[in-house]
């Protein structure tokens, strides 16, 4: 469903993203490197924010890569941040419906409050985000991810600093987003046990490089993915 052609980032003397190839298939998959691999680059080069000096990303057959950045919302990118993005000063039912969508009147509010009521959240659609805990605030920002008709969600470390019980609740609201929406999802996250638990794939990016790909059962087990990114000592 994405095809990524020698996809290459460069700032200045630094190469972010060093001539990426990669097939993301239907469903939910993972994007996990260490601090600086270049993950959250590669977010930015789908969301049109960075440029690449060069490559090509095929979504469905569309080249994103040719489409401003507010052209891809209206296509069909949704995205969260590391850092938080819920407007504070605005209901929770503001925050969702900000989102840029085809629907209007009507059938658009009913896609917010459903959007709402399928993360599971326990306040009322009119409460301010202000007034929220963090986890609460988070599950704003992956309803606004999946309403409006989404083609490609991409959640960026959704879970980081949460506790334990609210991230086994994320986990079961990530792993239903393509039934619910159809949508091909990717996460970038540090916690192996939610990528263990969400993604049917994952892909390891190191230093900007592909190190591996495939099944993540097999990739967490990967020995050179083990060395680079989750600690084991070089044999």
């Amino acid at each position: 469903m994405i095809e990524v052609e020698n996809l290459t980032v460069k700032y200045g003397g630094v190469t972010s993203l060093d001539g990426m190839n990669l097939v993301f298939e239907k469903g939910t998959c993972g994007l996990i490197g260490p601090n600086g691999a270049g993950k959250t680059t590669f977010f930015n080069v789908l969301s049109g924010f960075v440029r690449p000096a060069s490559g090509t990303v095929r979504a469905f057959g569309t080249n994103l890569l040719t489409m401003a950045h507010y052209r891809r919302a209206r296509w069909g990118v949704r995205r969260t941040f590391q850092t938080e993005q819920a407007i504070e000063e605005l209901s929770v039912y503001d925050n969702v419906a900000m989102v840029t969508s085809p629907l209007r009147g009507a059938a658009r509010r009913a896609d917010v409050l459903a959007a709402i009521e399928y993360v599971g959240m326990d306040v009322s659609p009119g409460a301010r985000v202000g007034t929220l805990g963090a986890g609460q605030r988070r599950l704003v920002e992956v309803a606004r991810a999946v309403a409006g008709k989404p083609r490609l969600i991409l959640l960026d470390e959704p879970a980081a600093g949460l506790p334990e019980e609210e991230t086994e609740h994320l986990s079961r609201v990530i792993r239903g987003i393509p039934e619910y929406t159809g949508a091909l999802t990717i996460l970038v996250d540090h916690d192996m046990s939610l990528v263990s638990a969400v993604c049917e794939t994952t892909a390891v990016l190191d230093f900007g490089k592909l190190i591996a790909s495939g099944p993540t059962g097999d990739v967490l087990r990967d020995e050179h993915v083990m060395r680079a990114y989750l600690g084991t000592a070089e044999v």
